[in-house]
């Protein structure tokens, strides 16, 4: 090959007419990311807070990602993660604030019998 036929982009010479794009289209960065922390939040729900906090970022990337590249499943499917994993830590929170209270109850109940 000539150099005459080879061209500069990005400091990497590729021959003329080539389409080879080295930074990629990608462009879905925010949509992956918010999947990835929408699996999280579900996966860290039985830890309470930590499924809510990865759940509300999930949220607001893959709300970031449908307004950059429009709907894209991969972002809908984070914000289903998302919202699924917020939930359970909700549920799973205020399931043990009412067996801490029950228990607290049963716990004074036996002291009372002493």
């Amino acid at each position: 090959m000539d150099e005459n036929n080879l061209r500069k982009e990005d400091s990497v010479y590729q021959p003329e007419g080539s389409d080879y794009n080295q930074g990629g289209s990608g462009g879905n960065g925010l949509g992956i990311g918010s999947l990835v922390l929408g699996i999280v939040s579900i996966v860290l729900s039985c830890t309470g807070y930590g499924g809510i906090i990865c759940g509300i970022i999930g949220i607001i990337l893959s709300n970031l990602s449908k307004k950059q590249n429009g709907k894209t499943g991969v972002a809908t499917g984070g914000m289903v993660c998302s919202i699924i994993g917020i939930v359970i830590s909700v549920i799973l929170l205020i399931l043990s604030f009412i067996f801490g209270a029950i228990g607290l109850a049963m716990l004074n109940d036996l002291s009372s019998l002493q």
